[in-house]
């Protein structure tokens, strides 16, 4: 089984990176039996709306996760109920619109059991772990595939949820800081691992956002206009092998797609 898990999209160029090289990468590794995303940045670099996650399924992703940006877009909190394949973090409090997992279905006939937590340190979320635990056990019982998206800033603790379900995950995936890490592993047990996956959308930024007000707030430390970056424009993410049988992942591959024409 073939899956593809997209990096952080950020805005118009991260969209446009995932319709002109998502064919690229089906061509190149795939045909992928499930494409997966964390869209949380993809309208204009903050949040999510229902319009932009059809259009980002129109391009071939599946499904999508999000993060601490997820209610950027305040008509989101609204349309989340109705847009089935949209995930918010998991540890979020009781009647919290939207829902942290679902069991996805694959082109090859299978399911996948698909969760979103979000880290606790530096960021908004009750203790991911143990929630985490309850929830890959319960899908576990469904399909053997389980592929979880851990928001989080910290790499401690990035690394912490990977060996934490190692054996009970088929791959885990850091997202939110949109810089691709270089420690893409298969851990002892099974599980496919990254500390972040990256970021679809303009690198010539910091972090997807235009220089120069990045810079202006620190010089100066006083507000500045963020705008989504354009220059430099790729594709982040992971393909990961996995045996439909046991669920263990057999390969993992770091990807970055830079587009011909990096305008933005």
């Amino acid at each position: 089984m073939k899956i593809l898990f997209i990096g952080d999209i950020v805005g118009r160029p991260g969209r446009r990176a995932v319709r002109e090289g998502l064919p690229l990468l089906q061509e190149r590794y795939g045909p992928f039996d499930l494409v997966l995303a964390n869209a949380e940045n993809a309208a204009g670099g903050n949040g999510l709306t229902a319009a932009l996650a059809k259009e980002l399924t129109g391009y071939g992703v599946d499904f999508m996760t999000t993060g601490n940006h997820v209610w950027d877009q305040k008509e989101f909190v609204e349309e989340i109920a109705q847009v089935e394949n949209v995930l918010r973090p998991l540890n979020l409090p009781p009647g919290t619109p939207g829902r942290g997992w679902a069991l996805v279905p694959a082109r090859n006939g299978l399911s996948v059991g698909l969760l979103n937590a979000g880290g606790k340190i530096f960021m908004p979320y009750d203790n991911p772990f143990l929630i985490v635990e309850e929830t890959v056990e319960r899908l576990r019982e469904q399909t053997p595939i389980i592929v979880v998206d851990f928001h989080a800033e910290a790499t401690s603790e990035k690394l912490a949820m990977g060996w934490f379900l190692d054996g009970r995950a088929t791959l885990v995936v850091g997202t939110h800081t949109h810089v691709q890490t270089a420690d893409e592993t298969i851990l002892p047990n099974g599980t496919a691992y990254i500390t972040d996956v990256g970021m679809t959308g303009p690198h010539d930024s910091v972090i997807g956002v235009d220089k120069e007000g990045v810079l202006r707030r620190f010089l100066t430390q006083m507000p500045a206009k963020l705008d989504v970056a354009s220059g430099d424009v790729r594709l982040c993410a992971v393909a990961v092998q996995a045996d439909p049988e046991t669920g263990r992942a057999l390969s993992i591959e770091r990807l970055c797609l830079r587009l011909p024409d990096s305008s933005g």
